[in-house]
């Protein structure tokens, strides 16, 4: 019988992007975060956002710990969601993993394969890549970062945890060698192999030479690694999506700050389908009239069939700090609209993840993959429409786009296609 999986992510975007992998594959997968909403946890695969993103090392150690805790189950194979350019703390999160496998399995062995090549994040000598350049002069690395340096075996050190690499010569051997390689490594008392990966290829036999995975052992990584574990196991019959037409106008939420999910709001409004609204930082943190007035507007155009696009307006340097209070009172500010909507879209896991949970929302039935990255599915709970989640530095100028055009299409045809 094919196991259950249980993706444990530390963000709401990265949840749904590991997810709809087996999505894809036909199987029966849901995001939840908070208490999972029934049609979550009985889904084969069951993606929980811990939302540990912004926390401490600690913090995220026990939250990891705690959610294991209550979701793991003997029968389930587990993959540990990192971020792919190592945002949050994965090596506190994977120390944690380790220690409660050992101490409920009796045994803990991570495959960590970070890679995920239809992003242009790859991993050679056990350092991660974007676009062919250290990851440390990206922009997001130069944004936020919890480490000193993109090496990988450094990274786990600093929470503990020894780990090995394993070097592209070795991932493209044959099966039986890689699969030696990794048990090697295990026998000498690593508790996580770091394998190299630049292509789709390179993760897909690491998948071949891990499954079926044996007692403790369990996968660490990002939407890469779990497309390609997906892509080798047998695919299953997956229900339609109830998708239903509707007159009125959905909701596209931008609350990252990348560069590229910027560039990509300015190109979806100058296109003019959509009712471009901006909202002031000072609105959202320090005044309740303007916030009701925003939620009334916004409420009103998707009541009258306007699709309607949001923006935060940031400057060029912004307080990274406030992310938490801005998501808070757009959250705020936009819940009268939620009940009348058609479908909903967010960049940024935090804004997703606090407006949807304003909205009722526990939980994604997940369906399909716009693009690598940009889940589709529909909501669990208080409201049952389709929603898309973006990571914020996922895709190009042109994939909101894309989003609201999947969205419109849906909301007049019936149908995504």
């Amino acid at each position: 019988m094919a196991p259950r999986w249980l993706i444990l992510a530390d963000d709401l975007t990265g949840a749904a992007d590991c997810a709809i992998a087996f999505a894809r594959r036909g199987f029966a997968a849901a995001v939840s975060w908070g208490e999972p909403p029934d049609g979550a946890a009985k889904a084969a695969v069951a993606s929980y956002n811990a939302d540990s993103r912004g926390m401490t090392a600690e913090q995220a150690a026990r939250r990891h710990r705690a959610a294991l805790g209550s979701l793991f189950r003997p029968h389930h194979a587990l993959f540990k969601k990192i971020d792919s350019t190592l945002r949050g703390q994965p090596a506190a999160e994977t120390g944690a993993t380790l220690a409660f496998l050992r101490e409920r399995v009796g045994a803990a062995f991570g495959i960590f394969a970070p890679a995920f090549p239809a992003t242009a994040r790859t991993t050679v000598g056990g350092r991660i890549l974007v676009g062919g350049r250290p990851l440390e002069e990206a922009e997001v690395w130069r944004r936020e970062h919890s480490y000193a340096r993109a090496d990988l075996v450094e990274a786990l050190a600093s929470a503990n945890v020894a780990a090995e690499a394993v070097p592209l010569p070795v991932i493209r051997s044959d099966g039986d060698e890689l699969r030696s390689a990794l048990a090697a490594i295990a026998g000498r008392g690593r508790d996580v192999a770091v394998c190299d990966a630049e292509t789709d290829e390179d993760l897909r036999r690491i998948a071949l030479a891990s499954l079926p995975a044996r007692a403790g052992a369990f996968f660490i990584g990002s939407a890469g690694l779990a497309h390609a574990i997906a892509s080798v196991l047998p695919a299953e019959i997956g229900e339609p999506p109830p998708w239903a037409r509707s007159k009125r106008g959905f909701l596209i939420v931008v609350g990252s700050l990348a560069a590229v999910s910027r560039k990509g709001l300015r190109k979806l409004a100058a296109l003019g389908d959509v009712t471009h609204v901006t909202v002031e930082p000072r609105t959202l943190l320090d005044e309740p009239e303007g916030r009701a007035a925003l939620g009334r507007s916004v409420t009103s155009l998707i009541d009258s069939g306007r699709d309607v696009l949001v923006e935060v307006h940031m400057n060029e340097a912004p307080d990274m700090a406030l992310g938490p209070r801005l998501a808070a009172g757009l959250a705020d500010a936009l819940a009268p609209a939620a009940p009348h909507m058609s479908g909903f879209a967010a960049t940024g896991g935090e804004t997703a993840a606090a407006l949807l949970a304003r909205f009722g929302v526990n939980g994604i039935r997940l369906f399909d993959e716009i693009e690598p990255g940009v889940a589709l599915g529909l909501t669990l709970g208080a409201l049952s429409i389709p929603v898309v989640t973006k990571a914020g530095a996922f895709g190009d100028e042109d994939s909101l786009v894309r989003i609201a055009k999947r969205l419109h299409d849906i909301r007049t045809k019936g149908t995504p296609a």
